[in-house]
């Protein structure tokens, strides 16, 4: 591996300044709950997907104060869609512990923000170094491309020991001069870096600003970077969806458990086989089931495949302590998992 090489931090802080991104709704800004949103929001989700739902969030919940007076159920209604709901739970969760731990006020330094719910140590790095300029270094999936191909960090990023060394690598490359007013910018530009720049196939080195201290580079071939051997695999599974509706068109939902898929949110009743949903059904409606085409809902590292399966009940043949019927209006207010709100809209 190749030594910390020099200039790296400035030539960073130069390019962000000119060609990095500066117009995103949560930039030009040193708010920590619209930076720690945005962060949250971009964990897994590409930027184009964040846009209008983080628009519409902040509508909603202007700052932490109003994010946490809100119920979870409404949390979740304007996350629906994003997936990994977990992070709206942790959102939720974290906001209420900023108001009741911290006065409202988000904690100034990285290793206080880790101790809050969903920050992890890069989130954390982030928010101080991009808030507060604290000369903290972030380590997310992108900026571990850039820093694995510059250092030529060729050791496995699976193996726990390796992704210490590499932070340890992180730290040293921060800015030493001018740290408050630098940070922002170097955090920002390695985030641009390898979101526009330094990317997974085909990186445009021709226009990247470290491209003469990289090692990766100099050997080309900066696509063998990151590396990291353990990959999770991709699997599948079928489930079914029970649409019942009474007969003024309320929907039958119940509220999923904590844990699991669709953790915590309002969902079809859910079966594991066809026999199952059909023993669950009331005995004088199974007659009158109707099965849709199964179609794919992907996840990151799985295939659901779903099948509705519509009945028309009596509202009082259907109970679940966790269940309820809800009307058209009703359901903008729910957490409901994407692919079932597009069910319930067809």
């Amino acid at each position: 591996m190749s030594a910390p090489p020099a200039g790296f931090a400035n030539r960073v802080v130069r390019w962000q300044l000119t060609h990095g991104r500066n117009s995103l709704p949560w930039q030009n800004t040193s708010d920590p709950y619209r930076v720690w949103l945005s962060e949250i929001m971009l964990q897994q989700t590409q930027v184009a997907t964040v846009l209008d739902y983080y628009t519409r969030f902040l509508g909603r919940f202007e700052h932490v104060q109003a994010l946490a007076a809100a119920e979870l159920d409404e949390v979740y209604a304007f996350w629906s869609g994003l997936g990994y709901y977990s992070r709206a739970r942790n959102l939720h969760h974290c906001a209420r512990e900023v108001v009741a731990r911290h006065g409202g006020e988000f904690p100034r330094s990285a290793a206080v923000l880790e101790t809050l719910p969903g920050i992890g140590r890069s989130t954390a790095a982030a928010i101080a170094s991009l808030c507060f300029g604290e000369r903290a270094a972030i380590l997310d999936g992108n900026v571990k491309r850039v820093l694995t191909r510059v250092l030529g960090f060729d050791a496995d990023l699976s193996v726990a020991a390796n992704q210490r060394s590499l932070w340890s690598h992180a730290q040293e490359l921060l800015p030493r001069r001018a740290v408050r007013e630098s940070m922002p910018r170097y955090t920002q530009g390695l985030m641009d870096l390898g979101a526009t720049v330094c990317l997974p196939r085909n990186p445009n080195c021709l226009l990247c600003p470290v491209s003469e201290l990289c090692a990766a580079r100099r050997e080309g071939e900066p696509e063998n970077y990151p590396v990291k051997s353990r990959k999770l695999k991709r699997s599948a599974q079928s489930l079914w969806l029970l649409q019942a509706r009474a007969g003024d068109g309320a929907v039958w939902l119940e509220k999923r458990p904590a844990t699991g898929i669709w953790a915590g949110l309002y969902c079809l009743p859910v079966f594991e086989s066809r026999d199952a949903l059909h023993d669950a059904v009331p005995r004088l409606a199974r007659p009158r089931l109707q099965d849709d085409a199964p179609f794919v809902h992907v996840l990151t590292h799985k295939d659901l495949h779903l099948h509705r399966v519509a009945a028309q009940v009596d509202r009082h043949s259907m109970k679940h302590p966790q269940g309820g019927w809800f009307g058209a209006e009703d359901l903008l207010r729910l957490g409901l998992p994407a692919p079932v709100r597009r069910l319930l809209a067809t």
